[in-house]
C-alpha cells in the first residue's frame, strides 16, 4: 500500500467517524420530517478531498445503523449522501456550489424515506421543504461557513503527502 492510499483511507476513516459521532451527538435534531443534522456541514468536504466521498457515506451508513434504522434508510440514507458527495466533488472549482448537490439529493430522497420506512404522514411536498430546509441550514450555511474556515489550512488538514 502506498502512502497515499494510507492517506486517503485514513481521511476517508475520520470523516465517516466525525460524521457518525456528530449523528450520535446530535441525535434529537438529526431525524424525521424536520431535521437539522449537523454532520451533513462535512457534505463540503469533497471540496478538498475525494476521500470525503466514501468518508461521508461511510459515516452516513453507520449513523443509520446504529440508530436502529429501518433497511430502506439505511440504504437510501447513505446513496442520498453518496450522490450528493458525487456531485460536489464535480463541483468543486466553484466552491459557492459544492453545497447544493447534498442540499438536492436529500430534499428529494429523504421524504420519500420517511413516508415509506417510518409511514410519515405528512405529504412529500411538505417533507422535501423541510429537509431541503434542514440542509440549507447546515450543508449549505454550517457547511459553507466550514468550507471557509478550512480553506485557510488545508494544505495543513488535506495534504496527500
Amino acid at each position: 500500500m502506498t502512502i497515499k492510499s494510507t492517506i486517503y483511507i485514513t481521511q476517508a476513516a475520520i470523516i465517516a467517524a466525525i460524521y457518525t459521532l456528530l449523528v450520535v451527538l446530535f441525535a434529537p435534531i438529526s431525524f424525521g420530517p424536520i431535521q437539522t443534522r449537523v454532520a451533513e456541514a462535512l457534505t463540503i468536504l469533497p471540496y478538498f478531498t475525494p476521500a470525503a466521498i466514501p468518508g461521508v457515506t461511510i459515516g452516513c451508513f453507520l449513523s443509520a445503523i446504529i440508530s436502529g434504522a429501518d433497511i430502506l434508510d439505511i440504504i437510501f440514507g447513505p446513496l442520498a449522501t453518496l450522490i450528493g458527495a458525487i456531485l460536489s466533488y464535480k463541483l468543486r472549482r466553484n466552491k459557492y456550489l459544492v453545497p447544493i448537490p447534498p442540499i438536492l439529493a436529500n430534499a428529494i430522497i429523504i421524504p420519500w424515506v420517511l413516508k415509506f420506512a417510518y409511514g410519515e404522514a405528512q405529504p412529500i411536498p411538505f417533507m422535501m421543504l423541510t429537509v431541503g430546509l434542514g440542509e440549507v441550514l447546515t450543508a449549505g450555511l454550517m457547511g459553507i461557513v466550514l468550507l471557509f474556515a478550512l480553506d485557510r489550512v488545508k494544505n495543513y488538514i488535506f495534504k496527500t503527502e
